[in-house]
C-alpha cells in the first residue's frame, strides 16, 4: 500500500485526485531535494487551508459559544488553531509519518517540528476542501481539531492560568528555570522546568524557550488539577 493510501485510510477520506494528498504531504525541503516543478511542496495548500480553516472554526464557536463577546471568540479560536494545538491534533492521525521530507530535514528532526507539522495539517484541510468541496474539508476539521476545546483553551493560555492559580492558592512566587539545551542554533531544543518556589511541578521541551515554558505550564497545570481532584474524592 502506498503512503498516501495509508493516510487516506486513517483520515477516513479518499481522495478523487490523489495528487492533491500527495502534495499536501510534501516538504519543500523534499520537494526542492528532488527538484520537482515549481510549486510542488505544500505551502499554498496550506495557504487555502489556513482560510478555510478560520471559516469553519469562527462559525463552530459562532453557534456554540452564543454568550461569548467579539473579544472572546477571537482568543478562543486562537487558542484551537494556533501552531502547538494543530501540531498536537496530528498525532491522532500519524500525520509525521507520511510527510515528504528532505534528507537533511529528516536529520534534524523535521517530523517532529511543530511548525512542519501544523503547516502540513493546513495543507491536508485545503487539499480535501479543493478534492471535495467545503463540506468535506469542515467535516475533518470537525473531526480532528474542533474537538476537546477545554483542554485545547488550557494548552494555549496555560502559562497565564498557572500564574492566576499559584497567585491565589500558593506563598510562593512561580518560576521557569531553563535546565536542559541541545542540539545545532538552527536547530535548538530547550527543556524547562515551572517551579513554585523549590518545587518542580512541571517541565516542558520546545524549540524556543517559550515553547518549553508553555508546555511545561500546561503540564504542572495537569499535575495540579489531578491533585485537587484526588483531594475532593478524599
Amino acid at each position: 500500500m502506498r503512503k498516501t493510501d495509508k493516510f487516506q485510510e486513517i483520515i477516513g477520506y479518499k481522495f478523487k485526485n490523489p495528487g492533491l494528498i500527495r502534495q499536501a504531504l510534501t516538504h519543500s525541503s523534499y520537494a526542492n531535494e528532488k527538484n520537482l516543478k515549481k510549486h510542488s511542496d505544500n505551502e499554498r495548500l496550506e495557504f487555502l487551508g489556513d482560510a478555510v480553516l478560520e471559516v469553519v472554526s469562527s462559525e463552530f464557536l459562532y453557534l456554540n459559544y452564543p454568550d461569548l463577546s467579539e473579544g472572546d471568540l477571537t482568543k478562543l479560536r486562537a487558542s484551537l488553531v494556533c501552531e502547538p494545538t494543530l501540531a498536537a491534533c496530528t498525532a491522532q492521525m500519524q500525520l509525521k509519518e507520511f510527510l515528504f521530507l528532505g534528507k537533511g530535514e529528516e536529520l534534524t528532526g523535521g517530523r517532529e517540528r511543530k511548525s512542519i507539522l501544523s503547516d502540513a495539517l493546513e495543507a491536508v484541510i485545503g487539499a480535501i476542501y479543493l478534492d471535495g468541496g467545503f463540506t468535506s474539508a469542515k467535516e475533518f476539521i470537525l473531526t480532528y481539531i474542533l474537538t476537546d476545546i477545554e483542554n485545547k483553551k488550557l494548552f494555549y493560555d496555560s502559562k497565564t492560568i498557572l500564574q492566576e492559580v499559584v497567585q491565589a492558592d500558593y506563598e510562593e512566587q512561580l518560576n521557569y528555570e531553563l535546565i536542559a539545551e541541545s542540539g545545532p542554533d538552527h536547530d535548538k531544543s530547550f527543556t524547562v522546568a515551572a517551579r513554585i518556589g523549590e518545587k518542580v511541578i512541571g517541565r516542558g521541551s520546545g524549540h524556543t524557550k517559550k515553547a518549553a515554558e508553555q508546555e511545561a505550564a500546561y503540564q504542572a497545570l495537569l499535575i495540579l488539577k489531578k491533585t485537587d481532584k484526588n483531594t475532593a474524592e478524599k
